[in-house]
């Protein structure tokens, strides 16, 4: 049986792919801050099959990552690691000139720092599985410039560099950086609280990374909605 890490899997697209990977048979070990919001994610995908242990913690904690890679174990192994949770660094987003630093702090620790640490912490489970995979899940603000996003941006664009360095460290793992596109999320919403444009909903960007996984093409930067690598 597969086992999965999925942080930030309380709601949105951590929930989505808790769900869908649940369905296909998979383990889970889920992570999100909050107890009560995470639990019904974890009763979801056990309805959908599969076992499920939610932990409720911060992944900037190395105490609360070296627990979620203990109950990856427990269950068997790690063959799926991902970096899912997401801190804006400014809430709603603000232009440079007004980031608060010690939101960019607070954004570098939760999407590059905890998810590199993970990595570390969950690495000799990923080599012993022989299909082990990474997904970082980037944006497309860490390739483009967009007004206000510049904080989050440069957090998203410094996981993804880890991203592409860890597949060349480690050729024997499948090291993938996801852009999700635009999605109908609380963290979308809590960003530009004043856009009132209709997004997908989470659950569209879910076959793109199953994709992923089931075809396992190179380590690289993906799209989703079109699972082709885009040249550096």
């Amino acid at each position: 049986m597969s086992v999965a890490i999925v942080t930030g899997a309380s709601k949105g697209l951590g929930r989505a792919l808790a769900g869908a990977l649940a369905e296909r048979g998979w383990d889970l070990v889920l992570d999100a801050r909050t107890a009560r919001v995470l639990e019904e994610s974890a009763r979801a995908a056990r309805a959908r099959g599969g076992r499920v242990v939610a932990l409720a913690g911060d992944v900037t904690d190395p105490a609360h990552r070296r627990d979620l890679v203990a109950a990856a174990r427990e269950l068997g192994g790690l063959d799926l690691l991902v970096s899912n949770a997401s801190a804006l660094g400014a809430e709603p987003l603000v232009r440079l000139a007004e980031q608060p630093l010690d939101g960019l702090r607070a954004a570098l620790e939760t999407n590059v720092v905890a998810a590199l640490g993970l990595v570390q912490e969950g690495l000799p489970l990923l080599r012993a599985s022989g299909a082990g995979a990474v997904i970082a899940v980037g944006s497309d603000a860490a390739v483009e410039a967009y007004e206000t996003w510049g904080g989050y941006g440069a957090s998203k664009a410094a996981l993804e560099r880890l991203a592409a360095v860890l597949a060349v460290e480690e050729p024997g793992l499948r090291v993938w950086a996801v852009d999700p596109g635009d999605m109908a999320t609380d963290l979308y919403a809590a960003a530009v609280p004043d856009d009132t444009d209709a997004r997908p909903d989470p659950e569209s960007v879910v076959p793109a990374l199953l994709s992923l996984l089931e075809r396992r093409p190179p380590s690289g930067r993906y799209l989703a909605g079109e699972p082709v690598g885009v040249a550096e």
